[in-house]
């Protein structure tokens, strides 16, 4: 089983969760839900790896790292 990582941020500015990966070429996406982004993750990773020739068998495991910043007044 192939692990791949998968970056999450959100855009403060344009009110977005934004996934990429340097394991996975051409995976760029966006939604205002992180649960909904997930899931387009989900399906657009296997779809990208194998236009990529880079899905190794049936099973991958995507590793998520989240990164959200928040500016607050103290």
């Amino acid at each position: 089983m192939s692990e791949y990582n998968v970056n999450l941020s959100w855009d403060n500015d344009a009110a977005v969760w934004i996934a990429t990966s340097e394991d996975i070429p051409g995976l760029v996406l966006e939604s205002d839900s992180f649960d909904v982004l997930i899931e387009r993750v989900k399906h657009a990773a296997p779809e990208l790896l194998e236009l990529n020739n880079a899905k190794q068998g049936n099973q991958i495991r995507l590793c998520f790292r989240v990164e959200r910043y928040e500016v607050l007044i103290a």
